[in-house]
């Protein structure tokens, strides 16, 4: 089984649910574990609050793109914005965590932790933030469209 869908979102706030509902639909209509679903939809809520937050200049609406395939046994999810991207190099993880008491800074380090493969870098050639991830899927035992 193979299934797959990409948005291009305006970076506004409420652009993060809508993203987290459709992935949580899709999986729950393929028959993915609802633990597995969860992770991956804070994680997705994570990138994208990312992007929205980081994306580009205040007040402006460049766009940001969630692409999500669920491919055999993993699922692969990529958020990709216009923003001013990552330092040079990229990151394959944060450095650090927040302070316990900050609001901010904890998203990438929880996208690690729930996924099992993170990648955080600078879309090659045109700027901008690309955060991609996967995890290992586990299917309900009535799973419609467990892949074979």
């Amino acid at each position: 089984m193979s299934i797959w869908w990409s948005l291009h979102l305006r970076r506004d706030a409420a652009s993060v649910p809508l993203a987290r509902r459709l992935l949580l639909g899709t999986m729950e209509t393929a028959g993915v574990d609802p633990d597995i679903s969860y992770d991956l939809s804070v994680a997705l809520s994570e990138a994208c609050a990312n992007a929205v937050e980081h994306g580009g200049d205040a007040g402006s609406s460049e766009p940001y793109r969630v692409t999500a395939y669920l491919d055999g046994e993993r699922c692969r999810i990529e958020v990709a914005d216009e923003g001013p991207g990552f330092p040079s190099g990229g990151r394959r993880a944060p450095a650090r965590a927040a302070h316990a008491e900050a609001e901010h800074g904890r998203g990438l380090c929880l996208i690690q932790e729930l996924a099992d493969h993170v990648h955080i870098g600078s879309a090659p050639g045109r700027g901008g933030a690309v955060v991609s991830f996967d995890k290992i899927l586990k299917w309900r035992k009535d799973a419609p469209l467990v892949a074979v």
